[in-house]
């Protein structure tokens, strides 16, 4: 877990979408997919619920 990830997954929850974040910030939004992951994985936990509509944080995101 690092800085960077952690500013990447505040940016997909402020801006909604990966999509959005990736622009927000300049980076592909595979390295915002890979990041969020490695996040997930570090913590152990689904920080966030991925849908086709939306992303919502989970209990253990938020």
């Amino acid at each position: 877990m690092d800085l960077n990830s952690t500013r990447i997954f505040v940016n997909v929850v402020i801006k909604g979408s990966f999509s959005a974040a990736a622009s927000f910030m300049a980076v592909p939004v595979a390295t915002v997919s890979r990041r969020i992951a490695s996040l997930e994985s570090a913590l152990g936990v689904r920080l966030l619920e991925r849908s086709t509509r939306k992303l919502r944080l989970t209990e253990a995101g938020a």
